[in-house]
């Protein structure tokens, strides 16, 4: 088939137009193949093109098999497949958002996995997962920081509980992001890095005034 051929081509822009042409025209013989493509697709772009693909063909045929990919040793397979079940969207898939993906130890699946968490989260059990998120805090390099603070924001309100406790939290990088947090939820267009900034300067004069 011309289209397993091209999404298997030596070449990215082969493999992208490939993509594009199952999406165009879905076909459920490729499901396989898309997914098991995006596990180790090393173009963003062609990446992207796959997750667009699978949302073209119906939930009934790729929900229930990228949620199987989430059980993959492969961290691409499975942060890819979260972020396709985030654009996806079907609540369906929410029982398999677990603690231990929330809190992979590979950042690039944490972070699809709050992406998706947030997309999937049911009535009802956003305070649950706020909790769960607030115990990532700290973690990481700025932009995983800038995505967990994102995620937490989009849950609204009930994320004050565990963002109040983060902030006390003995150790001065928790607090420092969980108040970056804060100062993001009341002013998003604020910078992110120049929020950690202030909010770092924030807990070292407390530590401080603490300690004199």
């Amino acid at each position: 088939m011309r289209a397993q051929q091209g999404l298997k081509h030596d070449s990215s822009s082969v493999r992208l137009r490939a993509a594009l042409a199952v999406g165009t025209t879905p076909d459920p013989r490729y499901v396989d193949l898309l997914i098991e493509r995006c596990a180790v697709e090393p173009d963003f772009s062609v990446r992207e093109m796959l997750t667009w693909a699978l949302t073209r063909h119906p939930c009934a045929l790729t929900v229930a098999k990228l949620v199987d990919e989430l059980r993959s040793a492969g961290a691409q397979a499975r942060s890819q497949a979260l972020h396709t079940l985030s654009k996806i969207g079907d609540r369906r898939a929410w029982p398999a958002i677990t603690r231990a993906l929330l809190t992979d130890a590979d950042d690039e699946v944490a972070r699809s996995a709050w992406r998706a968490a947030v997309v999937l989260v049911p009535e009802g059990e956003a305070a649950e997962l706020a909790s769960v998120l607030a115990t990532q805090l700290g973690r990481g390099n700025r932009e995983t920081q800038l995505s967990l603070s994102r995620a937490l924001i989009a849950l609204g309100e009930v994320i004050m509980p565990a963002l109040q406790a983060a902030m006390a939290d003995l150790d001065p990088r928790v607090r420092a992001h969980a108040n970056a947090t804060q100062q993001l939820s009341q002013d998003p267009d604020a910078g992110f890095a120049l929020a950690i900034e202030e909010a770092k300067r924030v807990v070292a004069l407390g530590t401080t005034g603490e300690s004199g």
